[in-house]
């Protein structure tokens, strides 16, 4: 599990933490190629071997053609829930290709409590590369949960400098989409952090929030099937 944004003085826990979650986003497209035999001018072409495939195989199933605007995708009621004093529009983080990947954060500090809400989208190039995405960030560590075609929730209390922070992450895999959602607090007065239950269940809220956000919204393609 990545480290914790916990900034050395208290004040720079005001700062956005746009940079977060948005470094390193790549990915890659390999569409087949095929050429038709023309060892003989007037035979009828033959299909190579590229070209063999089974339509069901060689069309990806692709249900979401993009990302929903993700500073959209969670409710003002949840933000204000989640991260109190947070403005509820959010700051979009920065990204190479909005049509494929695109995320939203919100944070604030509200007397001395540190609340932080990330929601990200990342949209794969069939069903069937979501679900290989999903099970390669699967390190068993994870809980089971009913959001989306499968999700799994890991959370962990850490310290630094006599501070602890707690921080929930809930991975969805939703068609062709993944969802993922990272929630923490902090109390800078009693040097604590919320409750593993206040944690996990306001970060499962903003994974059900941006998944209902991503099928009322993202725009749908016809699809093959997986």
């Amino acid at each position: 599990m990545r480290s914790l944004p916990l900034p050395v003085v208290l004040t720079a826990r005001l700062l956005p933490v746009a940079l977060l979650a948005c470094v390193g986003w790549a990915w890659s497209t390999g569409p087949m190629s095929g050429s038709a035999d023309t060892e003989h001018k007037d035979a009828a072409p033959r299909p190579s071997a590229s070209a063999s495939h089974s339509p069901s195989e060689s069309v990806a199933a692709k249900t979401y053609a993009k990302p929903p605007t993700p500073c959209d995708a969670v409710p003002g009621k949840t933000v204000t829930s989640l991260v109190p004093g947070a403005k509820t529009a959010g700051k979009e983080l920065a990204a190479t290709d909005e049509a494929v990947r695109r995320g939203c954060s919100w944070s604030a500090l509200k007397g001395y409590e540190y609340h932080w809400l990330d929601v990200s989208f990342e949209v794969k190039d069939s069903d069937a590369l979501a679900k290989q995405a999903y099970a390669s960030g699967d390190k068993g560590d994870g809980t089971p949960q009913e959001i989306g075609d499968a999700a799994r929730l890991t959370s962990a209390l850490t310290t630094k400098d006599k501070q602890k922070t707690r921080e929930a992450v809930v991975t969805v895999r939703a068609a062709n989409v993944m969802v993922t959602v990272t929630y923490n607090g902090s109390d800078f007065e009693s040097k604590g952090a919320p409750s593993a239950a206040t944690i996990d269940k306001g970060a499962l809220q903003a994974a059900r929030d941006a998944v209902t956000a991503l099928r009322a919204t993202g725009e749908s393609t016809p699809a093959a099937a997986s």
